[in-house]
């Protein structure tokens, strides 16, 4: 593989951007979820036993457990938390010099804190995903603190080599589990008839994919399979195009997943573990900068790897056409498609690849373990020998524990190699569990709403004659209310709502907590239903009565002149969800009894001291922002000024006087991975040195003729100089 500086650069600003949407988005709900008054409080969720600190760190490691200590109830606490989350990924956003391994440290301990207490609106897939990369970036981000730290980075393809295998894991058990599950409609191929419109929050566009004809979801299946369970494979492979092919199905499939589906971060976050496949080589290609030709190229080995990746395409192509009987019907402009392979030979077909993968990655590893060894011995100066292979030791070993503690979550996808998982790896595993550092995923294992999306439906009255519905902002309900466009939010209750028109209301316990403060007419949960409560009906007196129905929705369809219908959905009634109730009524009370929602402590009073003010001040100023409004400004703000900043420096460059030099020469390529960094820190704004820096850089392009070696050096000792960059990546 080439040099990853610029990959890696890029993802850890993705990566900042991304705790940046994550906290703010959490920020936001946190009264209305874990406050005192919320659905679920999170103040429960820490019992003071009278044990030591370090004790309630290791049961349940969470910073909130200081908050006594420091005059904070446990909300103010959450919030403040994740200010500070969103304040400090926000400036790494904009200052390169704060993409540090400490600062992604301190992220990844702020987010696990909210998950520890988070309960049932944070254990979704994408929040362990984040907690998972997020412990990466620790791995792969510098140590801009420790200059000499920053000499030698021979290390990095091997701890960024982490986040391809995640991407792998990832993909793959999302392709696996719907197959396993052995949901007929996976099967059939005809999921994508019914996922449009029954999965959570759809946009308008889901509408309109939703109209395609069935040849057509039935082919976007099929393509799914090939982009989540054989295209993975590729991510480990030597060879540089599979990657790079790989790269851009991944690409294709989340681009449209984000098109039609509002999941908040989690496509932004698979995006952005898919910079892990790319080289300096492809993202200069993508600026249209000169790079250094691959001096193999032309070669007999270079025309075997490209012989080898035909087959390998060509194989994969074929695969596709036989296990889905792919036909093309060119009357009728169709192309025609079923499974024709059975469960137990894909069972088996999962027996045979699951250890293999594994050795794969452990060859895939090795290889970078062994590459980066070797560009170790090759620094020059013995100080920086001995300083990058303690680098490669630390950080190699790290590596390796990763990977090996990954393998048993990745087996669960197959029962057999999960058992054959040596024993002291699970051990590992288990005693690092807690803190989310490797996770198993698998999305979409069954497609639900079948017969129709249930969505359930809450009702107010104020004399039990007059119901008024309580609609939401996000999730369907009015009939003529187009879908929303929210990503990258995420509106947790909304989402469970979701989960919770699946079952029954026992199954969702915190429904119930929602009609209480419901009744109650508390604002902090009347704002996660409505930012704005005057569009609230009960917003002026709680009303008295609450009931709740389920219902089945289904998109309409064009009518048959081909115009569209006035309304974007259709619905009919199925049944009570949840039986009238008001405030003291017996059934309201002994729910609440019974799934332990009954206040049993007083919250603790709120300070008066400075800093619970500032939160509280902070709260007052966001009270009734739209959330998406917020996030999408946010985003703008931070993207456009590290776009101003870097095109100042390109304007710096540009308007150096040049006098002096009256003879124009040709730039220098780069070729040496320190000075790609540090070329692309002047030209791409990815980074900003002072005045004489400046001058160097210029000299440099203007093509003065100096040894290879000195110009080498002279590099590698402005990369020493980190604490003095705030560039950014645009």
């Amino acid at each position: 593989m080439g040099y990853i500086t610029l990959p890696r650069r890029l993802f850890l600003w993705c990566m900042a951007l991304i705790y940046m949407i994550a906290f703010v988005s959490l920020y936001l709900q946190i009264p209305g979820l874990y406050g005192n008054d919320g659905l679920l409080p999170a103040r429960w969720q820490l019992r003071y036993s009278g044990k030591g600190l370090w004790e309630q760190l290791l049961s349940s490691p969470t910073l909130l457990w200081l908050a006594p200590r420091l005059g904070l109830d446990t909300q103010t606490a959450m919030e403040l938390l994740c200010l500070l989350g969103a304040a400090l990924s926000l400036a790494a956003t904009v200052l390169e010099s704060l993409r540090d391994s400490l600062v992604f440290l301190f992220l990844w301990i702020i987010y696990l804190s909210m998950y520890q207490v988070g309960q049932v609106f944070l254990y979704f897939q994408w929040d362990s995903l984040l907690l998972e990369t997020g412990f990466l970036c620790v791995l792969i981000a510098p140590v801009t603190s420790l200059r000499g730290w920053r000499a030698g980075r021979e290390h990095d393809p091997v701890t960024f080599w982490l986040v391809r295998w995640l991407l792998f894991r990832l993909m793959f058990a999302s392709g696996v589990v719907k197959l396993t599950s052995r949901c007929p409609t996976w099967w059939g191929l005809t999921a994508l008839t019914y996922h449009f419109e029954t999965q959570c929050i759809p946009t308008p566009l889901a509408w309109f994919a939703h109209q395609l004809p069935v040849w057509w979801h039935k082919l976007s299946v099929v393509a799914t399979f090939a982009i989540e369970i054989a295209a993975p494979f590729l991510f480990l492979s030597p060879l540089r195009r599979l990657r790079l092919g790989a790269f851009y199905m991944q690409v294709l499939l989340q681009v449209l997943i984000i098109l039609s589906g509002n999941y908040n971060f989690f496509n932004l976050l698979t995006l952005t573990m898919c910079l892990s496949l790319l080289d300096d080589e492809h993202i200069y290609f993508w600026l249209r900068k000169k790079y250094t030709p691959n001096p193999n190229q032309g070669s007999l080995l270079w025309w075997a790897g490209f012989v080898v990746e035909i087959a390998v395409w060509a194989l994969i192509g074929f695969g596709t056409v036989t296990w889905f009987d792919l036909q093309i019907n060119w009357d009728k402009g169709t192309v025609s498609s079923r499974t024709v392979f059975t469960f137990h030979q894909f069972n088996q077909f999962l027996k045979t690849v699951t250890f293999p993968s594994v050795w794969l990655g452990v060859l895939s590893l090795t290889w970078e373990l062994v590459s980066a060894m070797f560009r170790c011995a090759c620094v020059e100066g013995f100080f920086k020998r001995v300083l990058g292979t303690v680098q490669w030791t630390v950080f190699g070993a790290a590596a390796v524990s990763m990977f090996a503690i990954s393998l048993v979550p990745f087996t669960f996808i197959e029962y057999d190699s999960n058992a054959s998982v040596w024993p002291g790896v699970r051990q590992g595993y288990d005693a690092v569990s807690r803190y989310q550092l490797v996770n198993s995923y698998g999305l979409f294992r069954r497609m639900t709403g079948v017969g129709g999306r249930p969505e359930v439906v809450i009702e107010g009255s104020m004399d039990k004659v007059t119901w008024t519905e309580i609609e939401f902002m996000y999730k369907p309900g009015n009939l003529s209310a187009p879908p929303s466009v929210i990503t990258p939010h995420q509106p947790r209750l909304d989402w469970q709502m979701w989960f919770a028109a699946l079952g029954t209301h026992k199954h969702s316990p915190w429904f119930t907590s929602l009609m209480y403060r419901l009744l109650q007419g508390k604002t902090d949960v009347i704002e996660l239903i409505q930012s704005d409560v005057s569009q609230y009906p009960f917003h002026q007196q709680p009303p008295m009565y609450l009931r709740a129905h389920r219902y089945k929705y289904w998109f309409t369809k064009t009518l048959a002149d081909g115009s569209y219908p006035q309304r974007w959905w259709r619905r009919v009634y199925i049944e009570e969800f949840y039986p009238t109730v008001h405030l003291g009524d017996t059934f309201l009370e002994s729910m609440l009894s019974q799934h332990g929602l009954k206040d049993k402590s007083l919250p603790r009073r709120v300070s008066e001291a400075a800093v619970p003010q500032v939160v509280k001040w902070v709260r007052s100023q966001v009270r009734g922002v739209s959330a998406p409004l917020l996030l999408w400004s946010l985003l703008f703000c931070s993207v456009t000024l590290c776009l101003l900043r870097g095109l100042q420096l390109e304007i710096t460059l540009k308007t150096k006087p040049t006098a002096a030099k009256a003879e124009p020469k040709p730039t220098a390529t780069p070729h040496h991975p320190d000075a790609m960094e540090a070329n692309s820190n002047d030209k791409d704004g990815l980074g900003q040195r002072e005045e004489e820096e400046v001058d160097a850089e210029e000299d440099e392009r203007s093509g003065e003729d100096e040894e290879s070696e000195r110009e080498e050096n002279d590099v590698r000792d402005e990369e020493e100089d980190g604490k003095e960059e705030d560039g950014s990546v645009d």
